[in-house]
């Protein structure tokens, strides 16, 4: 009888011990203690990056932020990793494709911003100004943060579907100027139309004083544009800093789809509050979703192949030059199923 119940308590032990072993195996990589303790990355005015919240929420710990100053451009930003300047950095997935076919060793792990029906980009002019549709635009200066990026893109693919040509498309200016300076630039009359981005477009929308020609969500509906992205020697010599920061991104960005809006705007003003780099708080007070197209910034195949294509037919890359793998993966963010399931 003794016997007996010793087997049955040698079983139990074992089938615990096991239980523990599996559980540790299905998730060793979230487990494991980041190579580098700090990362350091530019910020944006007025805008409160998913790392910045999710360092502010804990979900980076034991990784922290080292801002290192302000860009206003998504190309520059990730120019600045590649160059070891910035450990990270984010740009519109149009530069990044240019950036791999340029031969650059990168990698983009997750998408941070994009277009929603509730938060969206959008193409101004004055209201009393005569531009009225696509064809009105040529030969007109149009205000994007960065010429040849994601807004010019947005503005080109709207002439395009109304069918202006090449050589007409070619005849619109697009002028660069910071985000956040842009409608003030139109309202001067300096600009004939801006595009904003997301919140930005919102605080003009209630400000008044312009009129809002195209949506990029009406073009294209809800998508990423945007990814932030490592080199490859990055990841190879600090893979679980790297899944640490996507893991952390990625709960931020669904903690802003699951939490009261309220409750996020207000966590936003504080955050921006609390960093006194001498910013328009307000501008957050217009924030209505997380503007991501997959869950927790999960990077769509479409979301890149769409500039493969553009690009292909402007003559800046060659068919196939480019694929899908050499330019982003999504191994490290938790919401992918194929890697949760593993």
């Amino acid at each position: 009888m003794k016997r007996r119940l010793l087997s049955h308590s040698k079983r139990f032990v074992i089938l615990h011990i096991a239980a523990i072993l599996a559980a540790a195996a299905s998730m060793p990589a979230f487990a494991q203690t980041p190579e580098k303790q700090e990362l350091r990355y530019q910020g944006w005015a007025s805008k409160v990056l998913y790392p910045e919240l999710a360092e502010d929420l804990g979900y980076l710990a034991p990784l922290k932020l080292q801002w290192v100053g302000n860009t206003t451009s998504g190309p520059q930003d990730i120019q600045a990793a590649v160059t070891g300047d910035v450990d990270f950095g984010g740009a519109f997935n149009g530069s990044i494709v240019k950036l791999v076919a340029a031969h650059a060793p990168v990698k983009a792990v997750i998408s941070y911003v994009g277009t929603d029906k509730e938060t969206n980009g959008g193409l101004f002019v004055r209201d009393d100004s005569p531009i009225k549709g696509p064809r009105d635009l040529i030969g007109r200066r149009v205000g994007v943060n960065t010429p040849g990026a994601y807004e010019q893109y947005v503005v080109t693919a709207w002439l395009q579907k109304a069918g202006v040509s090449q050589a007409d498309i070619d005849k619109v200016v697009f002028v660069a100027a910071p985000p956040v300076n842009l409608a003030q630039l139109l309202k001067q009359k300096q600009l004939d139309a801006v595009f904003l981005e997301d919140i930005v477009k919102d605080k003009q929308l209630a400000l008044g004083g312009a009129r809002l020609l195209t949506t990029d969500y009406q073009l294209f509906g809800s998508f990423g544009y945007a990814s932030y992205l490592f080199t490859d020697r990055f990841i190879a010599r600090n893979p679980n800093t790297v899944r640490k920061f996507v893991e952390g991104t990625a709960r931020a960005i669904e903690w802003t789809r699951t939490t009261p809006r309220a409750e996020v705007v207000a966590r936003l003003h504080k955050i921006i509050e609390a960093r006194h780099r001498n910013e328009d708080a307000t501008i957050v007070e217009y924030w209505k979703s997380p503007g991501v197209g997959g869950k927790g910034g999960l990077i769509a195949t479409d979301d890149f192949t769409t500039y493969f294509d553009w690009y292909v037919n402007n003559g800046v890359l060659k068919a196939g030059q480019v694929k899908p793998g050499d330019v982003y993966s999504n191994q490290f963010n938790p919401f992918n199923q194929r890697v949760a399931s593993q």
